[in-house]
């Protein structure tokens, strides 16, 4: 249970260390992210959306320290920092602006901790230079530690109830991520970062190991991209269904986010596995009338 400090939320909730320094700080962080999220976010009631902003300020800067470039020893000793960082916040001694931000919404929405260490625990995954995902179980992990994680935070906040939250933030987590790695493939590939899973390669012809140009170069990549494809399409259908058996205003970000998402999918599937060169996206104003249409009705 997190205890009051010095400007955290009385029982009214008239004072709230959101709105503060803080408050602006993580919606500061949430604006100039650029991300589909901030209007995703904009419909929700006041105490929501800075929680929220909160929440996705967290994972933007433990992501930021996984992507910048820098030894990995370096962001490891950061990322433990972090988790150092959630002791204090449960202990109700937040000394960062974001997790002083976020000191009333864990008491407010019962967020877990193990969510947040599970969210550090993804950016590990993610600090080395080459990357390279073992097999398809790796990869659920993966996608669960950076997405659905992320997920159960949210929905809590939403007020989705269990187990209906923790299965839509399994089903939605992995199909977005899913999406976004099918998206960057070439841009991770660049990287020397290949998180199509090795097993699922080798199935069909591919070396992991090899240079990820080659990885991208093999005719067999078409075919592992296919597969990975239809388990995200197979998700978000599962997450349309417990969607269906939720409160629709509860649930308007999160379905905001799957358009946003699905979308994005079903003209990467459109485009094909071969043509890495044409880019796929969602436009900014196709993203506004998406956050207005299903934001709002």
């Amino acid at each position: 249970m997190v205890t009051k400090s010095a400007g955290s939320a009385q029982p009214d909730g008239r004072h709230s260390a959101l709105a503060g320094p803080s408050g602006d700080y993580v919606e500061d962080v949430v604006r100039r992210s650029g991300t589909s999220f901030y209007w995703a976010m904009r419909f929700l009631p006041p105490p929501k959306r800075r929680a929220m902003f909160a929440v996705y300020a967290f994972c933007r800067e433990v992501d930021d320290i996984a992507d910048e470039p820098g030894e990995i020893e370096l962001k490891l000793d950061r990322l433990a920092e972090w988790r150092q960082e959630i002791d204090h916040l449960y202990a109700g001694e937040a000394r960062m602006p974001v997790t002083t931000a976020l000191l009333l919404p864990v008491a407010q929405f019962g967020l877990r901790r193990q969510d947040f260490l599970d969210v550090v625990d993804g950016m590990e995954m993610d600090a080395a230079q080459r990357i390279r995902i073992a097999d398809v179980d790796q990869l659920h992990l993966y996608c669960d530690r950076v997405a659905a994680a992320v997920g159960r935070l949210s929905v809590r906040i939403f007020g989705v109830g269990d187990p209906a939250g923790d299965r839509l933030a399994d089903a939605l987590g992995q199909a977005l991520q899913l999406t976004n790695i099918l998206r960057d493939v070439k841009e991770d590939a660049e990287r020397d970062r290949v998180y199509l899973p090795a097993d699922l390669l080798r199935s069909h012809g591919i070396e992991a190991e090899d240079d990820a140009g080659e990885v991208l170069r093999h005719p067999g990549v078409a075919s592992v991209c296919e597969h990975l494809s239809a388990v995200a399409v197979r998700r978000f259908a599962e997450a349309r269904a417990v969607v269906a058996e939720c409160e629709r205003r509860q649930v308007r970000p999160a379905v905001v986010m799957m358009e946003v998402y699905r979308r994005t999918l079903c003209r990467l599937i459109a485009r094909g596995w071969r043509r890495w060169a044409e880019p796929v996206s969602v436009s900014r104003t196709e993203k506004l009338w998406i956050a207005v249409r299903h934001g709002m009705l």
